[in-house]
């Protein structure tokens, strides 16, 4: 066992974890007062349904042994069992630590869908939501990645799809899910005429620098050792992400005529969702240029909601969705085995067309099971116990409706312990 490598990807796990907390400080920042908690709960609530599911049977599903090219064997590692074991002769790490590393992804990646929901989702409905969405798409869709699925053995006259770190299994899954989603929930009361501003952008920014921050761990880490790799992901998810975060400022200050920290926040992240598949297969200046490319279209692309009538509260789709495509079908023109030495090239480092075929073809695979199946159970839930809260309570305010909370206790004087919230609520009724 490689101590070092070992202790990397340990590392690495607890960055990516700071990515969940840190986005639903995003989102929270990014609400209306009277809804704040529920974002944050809606992040965390899949984080805790996620992570049983993932030691239960989900690590089985996606990196268990296969026959096909589908899923993994449910059995292999059921219950984790069988990682337990020390690493075999060989191997530099423990099966375990993958396990506890990838389980970060699968957390992370169905909080992604919160934000498209924000305002109008019932908290039950969403966690029934993330547990079958979890099972059914993102655990498969990782194995057809990275578990040796149908993605990962695609060959198309020698070119094989590239995505180091998630933008097909990650970022377009979750922004596929999320618009199927959001189309199946409605639009939030009032909106788009109703203003619908961020509470607290002060907050939206500790989320996005957080997110930054724990990126490292997400593009870096997935070199699997602490290597040239790795440090290539860490550069390359630095300057991508100050590209984009250049380029929707620039966007903004010529549509808007302000470049706003709101702005700033959403560019940041665009660039770490662009560069996510690409980061160590192509160079500094190619991932500038991916970074920049992914701010500006994702700048545009949030703005599409307002003309085709979806409401997609946080820009899920315009930002990961939109932003992992970007990213994905850049490598087919940006390759370089410059930067992967003995990987592919793009057609830009005169690379066949082959690559980016595949490319497209892994983008498009991962989208529309995501959306079908993201729909088809949002149908199911919405038609058995129902998705949407009473309009009453949307209007009122989901934390109040659903967690007896309120996130600002403005002029009171605080206190109460766990159930001061209860006890709020139930003064708020004899007052009534």
């Amino acid at each position: 066992m490689d101590s070092g490598v070992t202790a990397w990807l340990l590392t690495s796990s607890a960055l990516v974890f700071l990515m969940i907390p840190g986005l639903a400080f995003f989102y929270g920042g990014m609400n209306r007062s009277k809804s704040v908690l529920n974002m944050l709960m809606m992040v965390m609530g899949a984080l805790f349904i996620v992570g049983i599911l993932w030691a239960l049977y989900g690590y089985s599903m996606a990196y268990g042994s296969t026959a096909g090219y589908f899923v993994g064997s449910f059995t292999d590692y059921f219950g984790l069992e069988a990682a337990l074991a020390p690493p075999a002769e060989g191997d530099a790490f423990p099966v375990m630590v993958d396990v506890v590393f990838q389980a970060m992804f699968a957390c992370l990646t169905v909080g992604l869908i919160a934000g498209a929901l924000a305002d109008r989702m019932k908290f039950g409905a969403w966690i029934i939501f993330a547990a079958i969405w979890a099972s059914l798409v993102y655990f498969p869709v990782a194995h057809w990645v990275w578990g040796g699925g149908w993605i990962g053995q695609l060959n198309i006259g020698g070119a094989e799809v590239i995505d180091f770190a998630g933008g097909t299994a990650v970022h377009i899954n979750a922004g596929a899910a999320a618009l199927a989603v959001a189309l199946i929930l409605g639009k939030r009361l009032g909106w788009p005429k109703t203003p619908m501003r961020p509470h607290n952008l002060t907050m939206v920014m500790l989320g996005a620098g957080l997110l930054w921050f724990g990126w490292f761990g997400f593009n870096a880490g997935s070199a699997y050792a602490a290597d040239n790799t790795a440090a290539i992901a860490a550069t390359n998810t630095l300057v991508a992400t100050c590209g984009a975060g250049i380029a929707w400022l620039i966007v903004e200050k010529i549509r808007d005529g302000k470049a706003t920290s709101l702005g700033a926040a959403s560019g940041i992240v665009a660039g770490l969702v662009a560069i996510t598949p690409a980061c160590a297969n192509v160079t500094p200046l190619g991932a500038i240029l991916i970074g920049i490319i992914s701010g500006a279209v994702c700048a545009w692309a949030v703005t599409i909601k307002y003309k085709l009538g979806y409401d997609d509260s946080f820009d899920v789709v315009g930002i990961h969705l939109v932003g992992g495509i970007v990213g994905t079908l850049a490598l087919g023109f940006l390759a370089s085995d410059i930067a992967a030495e003995g990987g592919q090239n793009g057609l830009l480092y005169g690379g066949s067309i082959n690559l980016l075929i595949v490319q497209i073809i892994a983008a498009v695979g991962v989208m529309v099971y995501s959306f079908i199946l993201a729909g088809i159970i949002a149908l199911v839930l919405k038609s058995t116990m129902g998705i949407r809260e009473d309009e009453e309570d949307e209007v009122g305010g989901i934390d109040l409706a659903e967690h007896a909370e309120t996130a600002y206790e403005l002029g009171d004087s605080g206190g109460g312990g766990a159930f001061a919230g209860v006890g709020h609520a139930a003064r708020a009724k004899e007052v009534e």
